[in-house]
């Protein structure tokens, strides 16, 4: 059934998204922390009404929750973006390619041309890091890997296939090095631990001692780089 939008009396800016499962057993909310997109899921035969109603009951949930989305500036010449855990603004000047100058990145003037550059820059840049991470991460383990690639994931940062073959999210390049980093070794851990067990743990913590905390600053402000819209 497709996607159909509706408006809360209580909240007339929400665009809320009904979707029908047939696994759903009761009535259920979800705000995206990358877009705030609302979406009521409810069980396939579940009057309408009855939805509505339920959705009507959660409007202050609903406030809260939109109020904790990360909050993005658009994309344009003046907005500061994160690369490498540092905030540089977008600036435009007289290059042929996006250079990193102190507090600024400097991109080729034309505007209109911004956000496929910028996007393009970040996945160059993200897939240098993380190639030459996952390969000093996989030598230290003595483990070879099939091949890398890049997503614009939401829901991972990374994942392991059984064949060897690595994917990772280009956004990690916005990141602090060391989250970068992190996530690179924890992938790479699954190429001995197919799992997420104590002993996979061991091999993460054995590639990345301190890799707790990392992993803790991908929980809080992972959301805020998911944000980031590229396209138009």
């Amino acid at each position: 059934m497709p996607a159909r939008p509706h408006i809360l009396p209580d909240l007339p800016e929400v665009a809320l998204t009904l979707r029908r499962s047939a696994r759903a057993r009761r009535f259920s909310l979800r705000v995206s922390r990358h877009d705030g997109a609302v979406i009521l899921t409810l069980p396939l035969r579940a009057p309408l009404d009855e939805a509505l109603a339920f959705a009507r009951s959660q409007s202050d949930w609903l406030r809260r929750a939109l109020d904790r989305v990360p909050q993005v500036a658009p994309l344009g010449f003046g907005a500061a973006i994160p690369f490498e855990g540092q905030a540089l603004t977008l600036t435009p000047g007289a290059v042929r390619a996006p250079k990193v100058q102190d507090d600024r990145l400097i991109l080729p003037g034309d505007e209109a041309r911004l956000r496929p550059i910028l996007r393009a820059f970040l996945k160059h840049c993200a897939r240098v890091r993380l190639q030459a991470a996952t390969e000093r991460h996989a030598a230290t383990l003595g483990r070879g890997f099939r091949k890398i690639t890049l997503r614009d994931t939401r829901s991972r940062w990374g994942s392991c296939a059984h064949d060897g073959s690595l994917s990772y999210s280009w956004r990690l390049i916005m990141a602090p090095p060391s989250v970068l980093d992190y996530v690179a070794a924890h992938e790479v851990a699954h190429l001995a631990q197919m799992n997420h067990s104590p002993a996979f743990w061991a091999v993460v913590a054995r590639l990345r001692p301190d890799y707790a905390a990392d992993r803790a600053w991908l929980k809080t402000e992972g959301a805020r780089l998911q944000a980031i819209r590229f396209d138009d």
